[in-house]
């Protein structure tokens, strides 16, 4: 009985007005327009079958949904600290803020990280600082085979597609990009209008469903590539073999978020949910991938050309450096994503535990790399997490040359982390089709914090690279940062995460690092 009694008030109140009132007074037309629905409303919960809480608290039970609904919000407002947000907690999301709106970004009083908490990780300065100008960081990209190699900044917007963004969005992306001389990842939906519109330098990255690029049965087109590859706005071509939130799973776009305009991007059907398939029809095994990387060089005039992947078993990327060192084809660079990346819509499991999070899997790439002799010929890029200018030195320190950026990115153009990005109903237009709320987000004054936030943090980079005594990202070394392992004893990188010897995988070497060695008996030059 008592979990049905404000279901019984209101009957009662409603019966007691109908009686004691006249039906054309005031109070009792407002006494029905409340209590009525209500009662409607609660009849309705008695009767329904597919909410059991309803069913069994009538009306009262709506309130459990709406606190379920705003959790986050009340969480994040008014629970959580600074330092204990997920993904990104208030501290980070606030300095990406500050910087995109180019305003004070300096804390008061002191830093409110525990120092002496085990994986508090820190840079190692200099007595001897000097002054580095933001401008000179940049990596050229591109191999002996490339003809047109490209100049990137060492902070780049990573792979985000029009579909899973909105127009608004992309576009202001695309115009930061412009303002700021970085490169613009299209993720794997292809190269929208906006994408084009922007100005931006762009990578034009190439999935498993070939999105811009694909026959009608959802094959590689060459054609179809290599008229899009030729714009001279596209820099470079990354293909996408997986991602670290959802490694070994095909990209996810819900149908709501379909329209007609992606769809004819895409050439897919509008309305309809797009999975892509999980592995590439263009090759499925080392020498297969290889021989596409050169395909799309040739059919791209010479540009650089690269895969992105999220490591996952090891010895099929040393079958990827057998095959290389045996055929004496290389991509131009690598992205490697870490399984603490973002996604739109990714499955909680795949998200959660499949795939090396990105300090790993950077790690054991770069040495793999440096095992084959092939680390001078081949650039890294790595992704995850990376918002901040220690982020982007110590990916550098670790292994890579140069750094995307998504979420960051996100944040710069007004995301709040209301965690909606799967449901097309992001609250400031970033990540929905939702024409509505996408009209909150005004490209004029949104692709200027995109340009402020990566001019500030490459300049923060800078200032940093400054105390460490270090003129340029390439100089950075894995002992230039530190690791508390306890409470008394901390550690630098190299010692950690030490740096095998050149040439050490090579069928000649007579000292293979123990470590490496089941893997690299494993590897197939010609398989998976």
């Amino acid at each position: 009985m008592a979990r049905i009694i404000y279901f019984i008030s209101v009957f009662i109140i409603l019966l007691i007005n109908i009686i004691l009132g006249n039906w054309w007074t005031i109070y009792v037309w407002w006494s029905m327009v409340i209590f009525l629905p209500l009662m409607v409303l609660g009849a309705w919960d008695m009767i329904q079958t597919s909410h059991a809480i309803l069913r069994n608290f009538p009306i009262v039970g709506h309130f459990r949904y709406l606190l379920e609904a705003v959790r986050p919000e009340i969480y994040q407002y008014f629970i959580e600290s600074n330092n204990d947000g997920k993904p990104f907690n208030r501290e980070e999301r606030s300095l990406v803020y500050a910087r995109a709106k180019n305003v004070r970004d300096t804390v008061p009083f002191g830093s409110q990280e525990e120092m002496y908490e085990e994986g508090y990780e820190w840079v190692s300065h200099s007595l001897k600082p000097i002054h580095v100008a933001p401008e000179t960081l940049r990596v050229t990209i591109g191999g002996a085979d490339c003809t047109q190699p490209y100049s990137a900044s060492i902070l780049n917007i990573s792979a985000m597609s029009f579909g899973s963004l909105s127009s608004h969005a992309i576009l202001a992306l695309s115009q930061g990009a412009q303002m700021g001389h970085f490169a613009h990842n299209t993720g794997e939906g292809g190269i929208s209008d906006y994408h084009i519109k922007g100005g931006g330098d762009l990578i034009w990255q190439i999935g498993t469903g070939y999105f811009g690029c694909r026959t009608s049965a959802g094959n590689f087109c060459p054609d179809s590539f290599a008229k899009k590859a030729g714009s001279d706005q596209v820099k470079m071509i990354e293909i996408k073999i997986s991602q670290g939130a959802k490694p070994g799973h095909g990209g996810i776009l819900p149908g709501i978020k379909v329209s007609s305009e992606i769809a004819k991007v895409r050439q897919v059907p509008e309305g309809k949910t797009v999975i892509s398939p999980p592995a590439h029809t263009a090759f499925t095994s080392p020498p297969e991938l290889l021989n596409f990387i050169a395909q799309l060089r040739k059919l791209s005039n010479g540009k650089p050309i690269g895969f992105k992947l999220c490591l996952g078993k090891r010895h099929q990327f040393l079958s990827i450096c057998k095959a290389m060192h045996e055929s004496n084809i290389y991509p131009d660079f690598i992205s490697v994503d870490g399984a603490e990346g973002g996604t739109g819509a990714a499955p909680l499991e795949f998200a959660n535990f499949i795939g090396y999070p990105l300090t790993d899997g950077l790690i054991f790439i770069h040495n793999a790399l440096i095992g084959f002799d092939l680390r001078s010929k081949i650039s890294i890029i790595a992704s995850g997490k990376v918002i901040d200018a220690f982020s982007i030195i110590k990916r550098i320190a670790l292994g890579a040359d140069l750094c995307y950026s998504a979420r960051g990115m996100m944040m710069s153009l007004g995301c709040i982390q209301a965690l909606r990005c799967h449901t097309n109903d992001c609250p400031t237009g970033v990540a929905t089709q939702n024409k509505s709320l996408v009209g909150g987000l005004v490209v004029s004054q949104k692709n200027k914090r995109v340009y402020h936030f990566h001019k500030t943090t490459v300049e923060t980079v800078a200032d940093m690279l400054g105390a460490m005594g270090k003129s340029h990202t390439n100089e950075l070394m894995p002992w230039n940062v530190n690791r508390r392992i306890d409470h008394s004893i901390a550690n630098h990188f190299g010692a950690l995460y030490p740096t095998i010897e050149m040439g050490s995988l090579l069928p000649t070497s007579k000292a293979i690092p123990k470590q490496y060695a089941d893997a690299l008996t494993r590897a197939n030059s010609q398989s998976w």
